[in-house]
């Protein structure tokens, strides 16, 4: 039995490390720009079309996950992105020839992935908790974070490696892609999951969906992902600029390119997380980790050039685990709920592509650090919300 329920640990973390790849569309932005010679317009509709598939798909999936399951839906998602994978290896992109592929195909290759990517955020979530030790789901919804932040680095990774060692363009991560999630197709459709079903569940549908907004618990919480996403994006685009204006900084100089600095801390700040979590109850490590990301914000813009770098590093470590903090508090809080909840609160994940506009916008009417105070206050919320978590006992649906 025991071995079995590390198989199926396994198997769901290898399609966290394929929900990652979904987050490559960062890097894309510029790759696309150089290689179509497109405007800035065009290369940024990239990432704004895989955050639309958050708040397009995930309560239309989270439905139809209530009735196929989650590991139904799971394979259905790595499906939908391998689709979107293999089109440019069929099409015959290459990076020296901008002519071998429409830029329209490549869009849809996007959509595809970030659909997938939605899919499985959807799915895979929630289903952590169907594989997880009783008390164990927040630790291990922080690994798996911690597995799927390994899959986005792989992005912008991948193509320095092509080049650098094997003098290959980047169109090389789409095969790479393409085997590992058929890897992991054969790996999860084999593997036999005891889907958790709770006896006060009752069929998921959009009215089920919506109507749980009206819930305070739900509604804040929904919320705090919302801002917390828009958060991430924002401190991740937002930082490089502010050094570079305030400090003359060239994060380039640290041997990271471009946000790498914020994301590897964020990676180890997940890996922490998870092993913190043995320990350590869920609400109370959500009220400490959101103290220390309002002190790092803080610190960042008011602790000087000398403090710079450290405040980086205690921000992305405290920003680490604040996402499955509050999905796996609010799951475990209302099982009944667990799909209807997992697609609300994935399509959240779309507060990505709404802060960040806002905060290039206050940057651009008076400064880039007064611009960063649009994820402090995203933060502040979630400290309150962390102290209202740990306050609250018990919930009515």
């Amino acid at each position: 039995m025991e071995k079995r329920s590390k198989l199926q640990v396994a198997a769901v973390f290898l399609a966290f490390l394929a929900m990652g790849f979904g987050d490559a569309v960062g890097p894309f932005v510029g790759l696309v720009r150089e290689h179509y010679q497109t405007t800035n317009f065009l290369a940024t509709l990239i990432p704004s079309i895989s955050l639309l598939m958050f708040l397009v798909l995930s309560i239309p999936v989270s439905i139809y996950q209530d009735k196929r399951g989650k590991k139904h839906v799971m394979v259905l998602g790595l499906t939908v992105a391998l689709i979107g994978l293999v089109i440019p290896i069929i099409g015959g992109l290459k990076a020296d020839d901008p002519d071998s592929f429409p830029y329209s195909l490549f869009l849809l290759t996007v959509l595809l992935l970030g659909a997938g990517a939605t899919i499985l955020q959807v799915a895979g979530n929630p289903i952590m908790r169907d594989v997880s030790p009783e008390g164990k789901y927040s630790r291990n919804l922080s690994l798996a974070q911690f597995i799927k932040a390994i899959g986005s680095l792989s992005g912008p990774l991948i193509p320095v490696a092509a080049a650098r060692y094997f003098d290959a363009g980047w169109e090389i991560i789409f095969p790479i892609y393409s085997i590992s999630l058929l890897i992991t197709l054969a790996i999860l459709i084999p593997t036999p999951i005891h889907e958790k079903k709770d006896p006060n569940s009752h069929p998921a549908t959009f009215r089920s969906s919506f109507r749980l907004l009206t819930n305070p618990f739900v509604l804040l919480m929904t919320l705090g992902i919302f801002v917390y996403v828009g958060a991430e994006v924002s401190v991740s685009s937002g930082i490089p600029l502010y050094l570079e204006d305030k400090y003359g900084i060239d994060i380039q100089k640290l041997g990271l390119a471009g946000t790498g600095l914020f994301f590897l801390f964020l990676m180890t700040g997940r890996f922490l997380g998870a092993i913190i979590l043995s320990w350590m109850k869920a609400q109370r490590f959500l009220v400490i980790t959101s103290l220390f990301a309002v002190a790092g914000l803080l610190l960042l813009l008011f602790g000087g050039k000398p403090l710079a770098i450290f405040s980086i590093s205690l921000i992305g470590i405290s920003f680490a685990n604040i996402f499955p903090l509050i999905f796996s508090i609010t799951i475990d809080r209302m099982p009944e709920h667990t799909n209807e909840l997992s697609g609300l609160m994935i399509s959240a994940i779309f507060g990505g592509a709404v802060l960040p506009p806002i905060m290039g916008k206050v940057a651009d009417l008076t400064n880039t650090g007064i611009g960063l105070l649009v994820p402090l206050a995203a933060i502040l919320y979630i400290l309150y919300l962390s102290f209202y978590v740990s306050g609250k006992t018990t919930v009515k649906a």
